[in-house]
């Protein structure tokens, strides 16, 4: 297996653009350009691959053709309603179909390229697209890039992947595709549906009939810090994904669970996603021999937080971190005022935030926190032949 890292990138990917929404596509533009200036897509074994839009085969893999047929048509009728389209969350836009089938093989690419051991890791930041449904757009998620890449694994032969999802929403979409699929483990870390779209992501939601616990639902009250995420992350991905013994390691990493991102609740910082960046890095190196595909997802502060946050990602899949003090180059801080006037633009790749956490203990008085990952371990845990009282599982 090569060590090489591959990020699939190319400025057609940012023809995905809803108009004016929350998704924009400047948060991509900008998360390349700044690890551009810091040298990260010019370290020794990166190579830089351009994407190729998925195939109808590959599409409906997951996606039903109607559902094509529809994204195809929705652009050139007026009048065309259904499918989860033309609402304000997935509004019809010019090239819909060619831009979402672009992100979706970019996905495909990242994931073949690590499958076949062309490359170690892979990422596709443009990509996390994990709310599309197989006949329905939802959560300005066209196609369901991660879903495809996966099934494209499974084709290849692959027979236990683990995909991970921190996004502050549910991955829905992936879980659905794959509830009663043995062959995938869904693990999703989000703000709890009570509280946030798409309000599924319960505990007790944890796979079909034929797949009882390969989907693994933490979610967590509004207001977490990084000391409590982090928390709940240790106390549940390492287990299962050890108990699961994945091939490969599938994440979607939004970062829209930061603290000033504008739709959601959580108040993580830069900090602790370069943390979790890490974590999952050496989860992958663990149990599936280095092999890890990342993407990006949801994370709607476009200047403040997501450029850093996938930089500091991309940092992590290409080999050492960046050191949290460093500073944003001024050509990059340039480049943001005059994308987006008026916004804060940071000056260091941090928040001088310590993301340290106390590992989760079933004893005391349980706080809020403790009581999301008591029930995920409650619910789960038994399932995958783990103890769900002892903190050594």
């Amino acid at each position: 297996m090569s060590d090489d890292t591959v990020v699939v990138w190319d400025p057609s990917l940012l023809a995905y653009d809803l108009g004016d929404h929350p998704l924009d596509p400047v948060r991509v533009e900008l998360t390349i350009a700044l690890a551009r200036e810091l040298g990260i897509l010019e370290r020794a074994g990166v190579r830089l691959l351009p994407p190729t839009p998925a195939d109808d085969d590959l599409l409906t893999r997951v996606h039903d053709p109607r559902y094509l047929d529809a994204v195809r048509i929705a652009p050139r009728d007026p009048l065309f309603a259904g499918f989860g389209l033309g609402t304000s969350d997935n509004p019809v836009f010019d090239g819909m179909h060619e831009s979402s089938a672009l992100v979706t093989g970019a996905s495909v690419i990242a994931a073949e390229a690590v499958w076949r051991g062309t490359a170690r890791r892979a990422v596709n930041v443009a990509g996390g697209l994990h709310h599309a449904m197989p006949a329905r757009a939802a959560g300005f998620c066209v196609y369901n890039d991660p879903a495809v890449a996966i099934a494209r694994l499974l084709d290849l032969g692959a027979e236990r992947i683990a995909y991970v999802d921190v996004d502050v929403h549910h991955g829905d979409g992936v879980q659905q595709i794959f509830w009663d699929d043995p062959r995938v483990l869904t693990v999703s870390l989000h703000e709890t549906p009570l509280a946030l779209f798409p309000g599924t992501g319960f505990p007790d939601e944890t796979g079909g009939p034929n797949a009882a616990g390969t989907a693994v639902n933490i979610a967590l009250p509004p207001g977490v810090e990084d000391a409590g995420w982090q928390r709940a992350f240790h106390a549940v991905v390492p287990s299962v994904l050890r108990a699961f013994r994945p091939q490969l390691l599938f994440t979607q990493c939004g970062a829209d669970a930061h603290r000033v991102d504008p739709l959601a609740d959580l108040h993580l910082s830069v900090d602790g996603q370069r943390a979790t960046y890490l974590a999952l890095r050496a989860l992958a190196d663990e149990l599936c021999d280095g092999r890890w595909v990342a993407t990006g997802g949801g994370g709607y502060a476009l200047v403040e937080v997501v450029p850093r946050a996938w930089t500091h990602l991309l940092a992590v899949a290409t080999g050492a971190p960046l050191e949290p003090a460093t500073l944003t180059p001024p050509a990059w801080r340039e480049l943001a005022m005059a994308r987006r006037p008026g916004f804060d633009v940071p000056l260091r790749m941090t928040d001088d935030v310590d993301p340290g956490y106390e590992p989760w203990q079933p004893t005391g008085e349980p706080s809020a926190v403790d009581r999301a990952i008591a029930a995920t371990r409650k619910a789960v845990f038994p399932l995958l032949g783990l103890d769900p009282h002892d903190p050594r599982d």
